[in-house]
C-alpha cells in the first residue's frame, strides 16, 4: 500500500534565520504566514509552501559547512528583467547572463545562504 500525503512543502535550513527571512520577505513581496523568531518562518506561494527553519544547536554543524545544495528553488516570473532588477536591488545580483532553454529564458541567482534560485520566464 502506498502512503497518502496531505500536503508538501520545501524547507531551507539556515543558521541565519532573520537574514534569510528578510531576504525572502523582500524577494517575494510578502511577510511569512507563520513566523516563530529564531525557529521557523513559512511563506505561502502559489502552489507551494516555503519553510525556513533554524536547526537546533546540536544540529547546526551539519548545515553550517555543507557544500552547495543540489536543491534549486525555481520561481516562474512574468518578466525576467524585472526579477533580475529586483534581486540586484536587494544586493544579490545574478552572477551569470540570461540563458535560453527549450522551455524559455532563465537565470541562476543565490540567496544569502548560497541556495540556488532559478528565475524562469516561460516562452510566450
Amino acid at each position: 500500500m502506498v502512503f497518502q500525503y496531505t500536503d508538501a512543502l520545501v524547507t531551507l535550513a539556515t543558521v541565519n534565520l532573520e537574514k534569510l527571512v528578510n531576504f525572502y520577505t523582500q524577494l517575494l513581496g510578502q511577510k511569512p504566514t507563520t513566523f516563530i523568531p529564531n525557529v521557523y518562518a513559512e511563506f505561502q506561494l502559489i502552489g507551494l509552501r516555503l519553510g525556513i527553519f533554524q536547526p537546533k544547536k546540536i544540529h547546526e554543524p551539519e548545515f553550517e559547512n555543507s557544500a552547495q545544495s543540489k536543491l534549486s528553488l525555481c520561481l516562474e516570473v512574468s518578466n525576467l528583467e524585472d526579477a533580475i532588477a529586483h534581486l540586484t536591488n536587494l544586493g544579490y545580483p545574478p552572477p551569470t547572463e540570461i540563458s535560453i532553454a527549450s522551455h524559455g529564458r532563465e537565470i541562476y541567482a543565490y540567496d544569502p545562504d548560497g541556495n540556488r534560485l532559478i528565475l524562469h520566464q516561460a516562452k510566450d
